[in-house]
Parts: C-alpha cells; sequence; structure tokens
C-alpha cells in the first residue's frame, strides 16, 4: 500500500477534506454561539388577516418564553411552537426565524361558538373543544350551549349548521344542540322551545325530513296554540307530539 503513490495521494486528499470539514464545523459552532445571535426579540401577531382578541402578545411571551431553549440558531421551531400552543386561546401556532436574533410567530386564536357540556369548555366554529376564560369568550353575548359524548364535537357543530339552516323558515335558530349517550338529538331553539328529534332514522325518516315535516306544520300549530309551546317532540313516524302552556297535544 506504501509505494502505492495514487491510494496515498487518495488518502491524503480525503483527510485533508475532513480537516478542512471540522475546521468549518467548529468555526461554525463558534460563531453560533456569538452574543449576536441570542434571541433578543419575538414577535406575536395574528395570522394571516386575523387580529388577535384574547391573546395578548406580553403575555404569551411571559408565558412561552421559559420554554424556549437555545439561540437564534439552536431553538428548536417545533418545541417553540408547542410552547405557544399551550397558551389559552391559541389554536395554532407558526414560527419563523428572522436574521439575525429574533423569532416570529404567527397565532391563530380559537374562535368560540358555544360552551361544551358542563365543565367550563368551549366548543370553536371548526368543532375543537378547547378551555379559556368563560367571561372573555362571552364578550360579544352569551355563548350557544353544546354537549355530546367524547368525539362527537365535530358532529355536534356540524349538527348546529344544519339546524339553523333547516330552520330558517320559522324564524328560528338553535341556542342549544345536545347528543345523548344514546345518539338521540334535542336542541333549545331561540323561542326557547326544547324540540326532540331522536336519532338520525326515525321511522324511516331522517332528521332533516322531520324538521322539513315541522317548518311545514310550524304556522298552523303557532296559530292553534298561541301561547308558548314549551317543547315538540319529532319522534313519530306520522305526526308530532307538543306541550304547550301546559296542554299536551298531538299533531298528525
Amino acid at each position: 500500500m506504501w509505494h502505492d503513490v495514487k491510494l496515498l495521494n487518495t488518502i491524503t486528499a480525503a483527510l485533508i477534506g475532513l480537516c478542512a470539514l471540522v475546521l468549518v464545523a467548529t468555526g461554525l459552532w463558534w460563531l453560533a454561539q456569538r452574543p449576536m445571535f441570542v434571541l433578543k426579540a419575538i414577535t406575536v401577531h395574528g395570522s394571516g388577516e386575523q387580529e388577535l382578541r384574547h391573546v395578548n402578545a406580553l403575555t404569551v411571551k411571559s408565558t412561552a418564553l421559559p420554554r424556549i431553549q437555545g439561540n437564534f440558531f439552536t431553538a428548536n421551531l417545533d418545541a417553540v411552537r408547542q410552547a405557544f400552543e399551550a397558551v389559552p386561546w391559541v389554536r395554532r401556532a407558526t414560527v419563523r426565524r428572522e436574521w439575525p436574533n429574533r423569532l416570529v410567530v404567527a397565532v391563530e386564536e380559537y374562535q368560540p361558538l358555544g360552551t361544551w357540556g358542563e365543565d367550563g369548555r368551549l366548543l370553536s366554529v371548526s368543532g375543537e373543544v378547547f378551555t379559556a376564560n368563560l367571561a372573555e369568550a362571552e364578550e360579544d353575548g352569551k355563548l350557544l350551549e353544546f354537549a355530546g359524548p367524547k368525539g362527537s364535537e365535530k358532529e355536534v357543530a356540524t349538527r348546529y349548521g344544519e339546524l339553523r339552516e333547516w330552520l330558517a323558515p320559522t324564524g328560528l335558530k338553535p341556542v342549544a344542540v345536545y347528543l345523548s349517550n344514546r345518539f338521540s338529538w334535542s336542541a333549545r331553539l331561540s323561542n326557547g322551545m326544547l324540540v326532540s328529534f331522536g336519532r338520525e332514522q326515525v321511522g324511516g325518516m331522517s332528521i332533516k325530513e322531520l324538521v322539513e315535516r315541522m317548518v311545514q306544520a310550524y304556522p298552523q300549530l303557532v296559530a292553534r296554540f298561541p301561547g308558548r309551546i314549551d317543547s315538540m317532540d319529532l319522534r313519530y313516524p306520522n305526526g308530532l307530539a307538543l306541550n304547550a302552556s301546559g296542554q299536551v297535544a298531538e299533531a298528525r
């Protein structure tokens, strides 16, 4: 081997290249540790055109900063993102570096649709359950009410949108939507009336068809029972039952 000049030249070149790489890496490591790259600023703003309503930038930074380690080069952006997403009201955060010592964080807030269950949690317009200050969530008015088995959050939020659309001809809006543990649907409407829909299929009819039948009959029911209709049960294949100011009646 020692008499093979070509091989010796190859080994020498490889060693020189390896030494050069070590020197470059050492230099980069030394440069990365310079004080100028210590994180000195974190900018927090809303995602896209969304303005931050519930997330206070100072509060967010004071909560997330203790969990951030490293400098401009070594900070783990995924860990930084997780630190910000652990803050109340933060649905999603994206983080990027800005030369030479700044991180820029774009925050997307949860948009509350209503309360979820009885433990003080909130349901977002996207059907996600989150925890935040209820008083802050109700700054624009009292929230809607939702409840259902674990894992049914998106389904309940979707059903709310459907009922809102289906009931529009009556001028009524759902203010609470419930899904029982037996997967039976009910809703309280804006006039205080509680409506029971039952399961997805009742006597071969879908909930949409049951609501359509109710919408058609509603003007006549209001005329027949001018007082407040307290509750209405649609779980009948050939009609419905209602309770109006203490009167129980069936309509077919």
